[in-house]
């Protein structure tokens, strides 16, 4: 008989998963971006901070997958999901510390080591090498940490649990204030020393706070079919993604050689990133479907559909986010924009909690299709001020908006997806959706991050606002691709009839 559990128990489970997310918060659109700069050509940053983006998010499209299926085979008497969140921990903070020391390779005689043949210094391998191991290390212990509500809360009770660990992911936006501040004087070294405090202390409240009984007797069958399926569904992404950005590379030299106006060139290879986008998505989702759940796919048009919308939105908001740095830098001509980084990140959090909170009573009221719409519309509308924005009101203003449509979008759009598939093949259905999310941001940084080196070596700046545009465009496509989902009648019980 598992043990009644108490409020604090809840924490415990999650603890980690705060850890995980502040860690995320703090690399992804602040110490990465920051680090990148140092290390390359200003004209070439957003093209190698894509790069080391592209290459993590493949790995831990690769990596959560398999070390979540290991964990659950696992027989270890110290429980099935601890000695992995232990373990990826502790290599985190060797894959972190890397990470801290990289700035110390600038200037040094070995940051030349790799300019003749791969044409980047020492210290930006370096920082490729601590995000790519890092990634590896902190995707087994977040894969195992997700495995501890089915593991160790009843059924009736996972609703509140879900809810901690939803606060769990989005509080620590809120200190990124703080690490953008640190950035901004220079301490690399100290945010750094922040984010390891942080996973070691959630690591011990999780570990040490929860009970785990010992698998007497690892399930039979092989994990060969499984993760050969993860394979391809990488494969499939990635060269979606380079394909994509062949297309756009091409426009752009085609124009740039006929003499074409920096007007012409905006809008024909702007065009031709929001196709490459939307198109990668719409292949990697289909052809991901076909090795996902086979010839059921044909069936299940409306989940694949869904599932397009899914992941045009989270390209879009993911790739703002990333790249909010460099916008604020050199669209604002901010020169503390690391810590208005931080103030933005905390700004939209707030507002997206706020809306998260209220989707899910507008969800009954309006119905899930509906909500899901409206905040693509909402976040679309967001992005438009941060095209004309020119101070930093307009910007928060926009944030705002922004955080406000993700909020009623991630409140409401993954309930709208348990509604489209078979309630006895959940799990590999919405898997797909969980393993593609990666692939979003494989597509939006992917193709993204060289289209802005392109227009800003055109005019600087310009590079931002015609992503940013791109990725407004993604937002209302995913729209569309919501019109194609037809959604089931409901049975009494709250289930598709």
């Amino acid at each position: 008989m598992k043990r009644v559990l108490r409020w604090y128990d809840y924490i415990n489970i999650n603890a980690f998963v705060f850890g995980i997310s502040f860690a995320s918060g703090s690399i992804t659109p602040l110490l990465l971006p920051y680090l990148v700069a140092l290390f390359v050509p200003e004209a070439e940053k957003n093209t190698y901070l894509a790069t080391v983006r592209v290459i993590g998010l493949a790995v831990a499209m690769l990596i959560q997958p398999v070390a979540g299926m290991l964990s659950d085979r696992s027989t270890s008497r110290w429980g099935r999901r601890r000695p992995y969140i232990v373990g990826g921990t502790l290599f985190n903070m060797f894959f972190l510390l890397l990470i801290a020391l990289s700035p110390n390779f600038v200037g040094s005689p070995l940051d030349s080591l790799f300019l003749p043949f791969l044409g980047v210094t020492f210290a930006y391998m370096v920082l490729l090498a601590g995000i790519v191991l890092l990634q590896v290390s902190s995707n087994f212990g977040q894969a195992a940490v997700q495995g501890l509500i089915p593991d160790l809360v009843p059924e009736d009770r996972r609703g509140r649990a879900s809810g901690v660990k939803a606060v769990m992911e989005l509080l620590p936006s809120l200190p990124m204030i703080l690490i953008g501040g640190l950035l901004t004087g220079g301490q690399v070294g100290l945010v750094v020393a922040i984010i390891m405090a942080v996973f070691i202390i959630t690591m011990l409240m999780t570990v040490l706070g929860v009970r785990e009984e010992p698998l007497r007797e690892k399930p039979e069958g092989s994990l060969r079919e499984p993760i050969l399926r993860i394979v391809l569904l990488t494969i499939i992404f990635v060269v979606a993604t380079r394909v994509g950005l062949w297309l756009v590379n091409n426009s752009a030299t085609f124009l740039a050689g006929r003499g074409a106006t920096v007007a012409t060139q905006v809008a024909v290879v702007g065009l031709a990133g929001l196709a490459a986008m939307a198109g990668s998505i719409f292949v990697g989702v289909y052809l991901g479907a076909q090795v996902g759940i086979g010839r059921d796919a044909r069936q299940q048009r409306s989940f694949v559909w869904w599932v397009i919308n899914r992941l045009l939105f989270l390209a879009a908001v993911g790739s703002i986010q990333g790249f909010a740095l460099y916008y604020l830098r050199d669209v604002l001509l901010l020169p503390d924009a690391e810590r208005w980084t931080g103030i933005l990140l905390a700004v939209v959090a707030v507002f997206l909690v706020a809306s998260a909170l209220g989707g899910g009573y507008l969800a009954d009221r309006i119905g899930r299709r509906r909500l899901v719409m409206v905040s693509a519309l909402v976040a679309a509308a967001g992005t438009l001020f941060l095209l004309v924005a020119r101070d930093m009101s307009l910007v928060l203003v926009g944030g705002s908006i922004l955080g406000a449509g993700a909020g009623a979008f991630m409140a409401t759009n993954w309930a709208l997806g348990t509604d489209l598939v078979p309630p006895q093949e959940a799990g590999r259905y919405l898997g797909i959706s969980n393993l593609a999310g990666a692939g979003a941001g494989i597509v939006g940084a992917g193709i993204g991050g060289p289209m802005a080196d392109f227009f800003n070596r055109l005019e600087p700046g310009l590079g931002y606002l015609v992503i940013f545009a791109i990725y407004g465009g993604l937002f209302l496509m995913s729209v569309l691709a919501l019109t194609r989902v037809k959604v089931p009648a409901l049975a009494p019980g709250g289930r598709p009839a």
